[in-house]
């Protein structure tokens, strides 16, 4: 089957089939959710009678060793875990007989294989091989989205005795979400860095978990809205200080007059600045909310694009011209600053 995250919970709490498939661009979350499934079926991870890892580049050299290692007993007893870390589309050519096999017996009487893969197309041969199969399920594991990163920063921060106020709640769900893994030891950092129960507010937040480059890219694309040359001029040097190329800050400022567009449509549409700000996915955060609002009387929806299209060919020329893309890069911003 094709499971989703709130399926997972149920198969977490029952898993009464012998394949788990956890793929995805988000590794840490793969892994992080391969790790609760296995510490599910044998209990103790590093029990070597009971967890054998293998990577898809051994199963290469050695083909026959999968099968037999899903074969194999526990000389401790309990079901054995197998996990392949690394897996591509030549590992569905073997599991393919050990899953039809599988319909024939009881989920018990064999190891659970876990499999890790990166991202996967819809017509990858692993993917259509464990959601076609009764006894196998596959779970994509993608980036968190505001939804599921505020349980979850709630859930370690409650380990400590600790709340988010609104404020630092909003902050830390707009900083954080790059990697589940990521995300996890930025709490649990926040939480040493509070030292005791209590409320994080905003404060204590950007103290301990402000994603700076992140937060200089914000600012830097404010200042281009905002026809702010000084503003611009600094946030380029901590942003090239921070180690951001040309392409992404390109990038980041496109990405915030794509949303500058979508919001002044809506505006035109007649929404007030404040509901068209809400409507945006992830709304706009409250520190840039005035300065967003201005931008938004600022331009009107054809000179955004205007603007989309010279960053656009900023972009293909610091890929293709060979001059400095430095120097493209904040030659096209100033031009869109001045014209703001």
């Amino acid at each position: 089957m094709k499971a989703s995250a709130a399926e997972l919970e149920r198969l977490l709490r029952d898993p009464n089939f012998g394949f788990a498939l956890f793929y995805g661009p988000d590794h840490g979350l793969v892994r992080e959710r391969a790790d609760a499934l296995a510490a599910r079926i044998a209990e103790d991870a590093s029990d070597p009678f009971r967890t054998v890892a293998l990577s898809g580049a051994a199963l290469k050299r050695d083909p026959a060793r999968l099968g037999d290692e899903a074969a194999a007993l526990s000389f401790t007893g309990g079901r054995r875990v197998v996990r392949v870390e690394n897996a591509d589309d030549d590992v569905a050519r073997l599991l393919e007989p050990l899953i039809a096999e599988a319909d024939s017996r009881p989920p018990e009487a064999a190891a659970f294989v876990v499999v890790e893969a990166r991202e996967l197309r819809p017509r990858s041969e692993l993917r259509r091989l464990f959601e076609g199969a009764k006894t196998a399920a596959a779970v994509g594991c993608y980036a968190d989205d505001p939804t599921t990163l505020e349980p979850m920063i709630a859930e370690i921060l409650a380990r400590d005795g600790l709340t988010a106020s609104t404020d630092a709640m909003e902050y830390l769900v707009q900083n954080l979400g790059s990697g589940r893994q990521v995300s996890r030891r930025e709490i649990e950092k926040l939480g040493l860095f509070m030292g005791a129960p209590g409320t994080v507010d905003l404060k204590d937040a950007e103290a301990c978990v402000g994603d700076s480059a992140a937060i200089s890219m914000d600012e830097l694309a404010h200042a281009v809205s905002a026809g702010d040359h000084a503003g611009l001029e600094a946030s380029l040097v901590r942003a090239h200080l921070a180690g951001s190329d040309a392409v992404r800050i390109l990038r980041a400022v496109s990405a915030h007059f794509l949303r500058l567009h979508r919001a002044v449509g809506l505006a035109e549409k007649g929404r007030s600045p404040e509901q068209a700000m809400k409507a945006l996915r992830p709304p706009v955060f409250f520190k840039f909310a005035a300065r967003f609002r201005t931008a938004m009387g600022r331009w009107q929806r054809e000179r955004l694009a205007r603007a989309l299209v010279e960053l656009a060919e900023a972009e293909l020329a610091c890929k293709t011209t060979g001059a400095p893309a430095d120097l493209l890069c904040s030659r096209a911003l100033m031009r869109i600053a001045h014209a703001a």
